[in-house]
């Protein structure tokens, strides 16, 4: 990929990876030690207890974990956040540690803001707002795509508003994320392809970007090969963690992607979609994607036209446009194969919430780094519409 020779940027990834299976049981204490921490905080869900998933690392923390929160939605909300904040500082806790998918990881970041800060979530809505380092947080990942365990940003769905809003913050970025593949191994197959395209949304995204740089784009491309490999593996046969790994990773690798390039139109309409019609975040991502890509091809060819080659895709002797067309056409064919949703409609949504989600995508702020300006909110209310 080219870059402008006046091009200047800046890369930020301070967390801290452990990976490896097993590793959410056998690294978290030391790391909590590691960061003079001695009363935990447990931010979980119900999925995550029903799963089996919490006791063996709750039970590794011993007497360091003074409480578990469990009251954690699919789409976490203002209200939520602070009811945990409170129920760990009543615990005199000086760490949070969350285990399990984006919803519980945003309400732990959240929660740390609150527990140094004080106040309420409210309070802090909008971009780099901190001063000061936050309540140091430890994130265990249990599903493979929202990248959230490192990234800055936590996205948090406001009731009054009926819309999500996003907290974006570098003081608050996870100390530390445990990759433990064993945590994956009992995903369904449909929320293994959905979290799945939600990583490979923010690897197209961010390479595409307005605010794309070199780092960014390097991290991308592999989590677009890894998942273009090993997902649909994943898909086929759950318990096969060298795939699982492979995926876990590459979701990683996308979440600093796209928290250094940012986000476009998927996820501005993937947000209202999900605020209008609790269309879950991942199969939104998933089935918009690449009709979006459709409509960003006049600005975007060059990008997804490496993107096509990273995919194997990309035919010899292609046009920039017809390996960009390709790009688009693996990214349909991927969905295909791993039997995600297909259509926003299979999910309930209406013409009615399409027309108000239009609306409220073009106040979200991802839309702002799209790579084809978006005019208004009839445009991107035709790409529902090829969606619905």
């Amino acid at each position: 990929m080219g870059y402008d020779q006046d091009l200047s940027f800046v890369y930020f990834g301070p967390t801290k990876i452990i990976f490896g299976s097993g590793s959410s049981t056998s690294e978290v204490e030391s790391e909590m030690s590691a960061l003079k921490c001695s009363r935990a905080i447990v931010v979980t869900d119900q999925g995550i207890i029903k799963a089996g998933l919490l006791d063996k690392i709750t039970k590794s923390l011993g007497e360091k974990c003074v409480g578990v929160f469990s009251d954690v939605p699919q789409d976490s909300g203002m209200d939520v956040v602070d009811r945990a904040a409170a129920f760990a500082k009543e615990k005199g806790a000086d760490i949070v540690i969350s285990i399990g998918g984006g919803s519980v990881i945003d309400t732990a970041k959240c929660m740390c803001i609150l527990l140094t800060e004080g106040g309420s979530l409210a309070d802090f809505e909008g971009i780099q707002l901190l001063t000061r380092p936050q309540t140091p947080h430890i994130v265990i990942p249990t599903t493979a795509g929202t990248g959230s365990e490192v990234t800055w940003a936590a996205v948090i769905y406001d009731k009054s508003k009926g819309q999500k809003i996003l907290i974006v913050e570098s003081y608050n970025a996870p100390r530390v994320a445990i990759l433990d593949p064993t945590l994956t191994a009992k995903l369904p197959p449909l929320l293994t392809a959905s979290t799945g395209m939600d990583a490979f949304c923010h690897a197209v995204e961010a390479i595409s970007s307005m605010q794309r740089e070199p780092i960014a784009d390097a991290l991308g491309m592999h989590a677009i090969r890894l998942l273009n490999k090993y997902l649909p593996q994943c898909v086929k046969n759950g318990s096969d963690l060298t795939a699982r790994g492979q995926v876990q990773l590459a979701a990683t690798m996308a979440g600093w992607s796209f928290g250094n390039a940012m986000i476009g139109i998927v996820h501005a309409m993937a947000h209202s979609i999900g605020a209008v019609a609790h269309v879950p975040h991942g199969i939104a991502n998933g089935i918009l994607l690449p009709h979006c890509m459709e409509f960003n091809l006049p600005d975007a060819a060059n990008y997804y036209a490496e993107i096509a080659q990273a995919m194997g895709v990309c035919e010899k002797g292609s046009t920039t446009k017809q390996a960009a067309e390709a790009a688009v056409k693996g990214v349909f064919d991927l969905t295909k194969k791993i039997g995600h949703p297909q259509k926003l409609s299979e999910f309930g949504v209406t013409e009615e919430n399409i027309i108000k989600a239009a609306d409220m995508s073009m106040s979200d702020g991802s839309i702002v780094n799209n790579p084809r300006y978006v005019a208004d909110s009839g445009e991107v209310l035709e790409i529902y519409k090829k969606a619905l």
